[in-house]
């Protein structure tokens, strides 16, 4: 089993991304970075050890180990794209759209997230199939409802800026269990953002698994 064959998960080259800065380091420290228990890591850890991109000594904690070497351009190069690099056209929809037409457009566009703009085309929040199943289910007047009524609202929403980096973004999806964020362009303090694309996770694990299979990056395709 070669680590140029193998799939790595967003957790895994974070993990990587935190020995590189951090080594040597424990197992718990790790649990900490990434806010979850450590029996959660314990397989990904022992699959880096096991395709030794990872070492561990006892008492002392992990570290690069001699694999990473050849793995490691890919991941530098990941590391180093940019949010506007990657990111894609999002699906806008204006704050005054009915839920029902909301629930047509994520069908009709394949989205898993809708991006709402007000009335001077700014960002304003997005609508999730979620959001929309909450109003509809026993409301047989919720279809009139505007999606102003149910979106999560800005500055209430996760997003990027077109300068993070993707390693910013797998970060801000791991950490706060999101599928897209919006990138916007901030215009001042009192000024509505501009929207400037979005970055989804579908993309994201593309890139990745281009990255980890093929040692390569390819053109994503947004």
């Amino acid at each position: 089993m070669e680590a140029s064959t193998i799939q790595l998960s967003t957790r895994q080259l974070e993990l990587l991304e935190l020995v590189k800065k951090h080594a040597p380091v424990t197992g718990e420290q790790l649990a900490e970075y990434l806010g979850v228990s450590r029996p959660t890591l314990r397989s990904d850890l022992s699959l880096l050890v096991m395709l030794g991109l990872l070492d561990a000594k006892p008492k002392v904690g992990y570290f690069l180990g001699n694999a990473y070497r050849s793995v490691n351009e890919p991941i530098e190069r990941l590391g180093a794209l940019k949010v506007r690099e990657v990111q894609g056209v999002p699906v806008n929809v204006p704050d005054s759209l009915s839920v029902h037409d909301a629930v047509i457009t994520l069908f009709t566009e394949n989205a898993d997230t809708l991006l709402v703009v007000n009335e001077r085309k700014r960002f304003a929040g997005i609508v999730t199939p979620k959001d929309l199943l909450k109003i509809t289910l026993g409301n047989p007047s919720s279809a009139a409802v505007p999606v102003s009524m149910v979106m999560t609202r800005y500055p209430n929403v996760v997003t990027l800026t077109p300068e993070d980096s993707v390693m910013d973004a797998i970060r801000k999806m791991s950490h706060h269990q999101v599928d897209c964020l919006p990138v916007i362009v901030p215009c001042g303090e009192q000024a509505e953002p501009e929207v400037a694309g979005w970055v989804s996770k579908s993309n994201i694990i593309r890139l990745i698994a281009d990255i980890a299979t093929v040692g390569k990056l390819e053109e994503p395709e947004l």
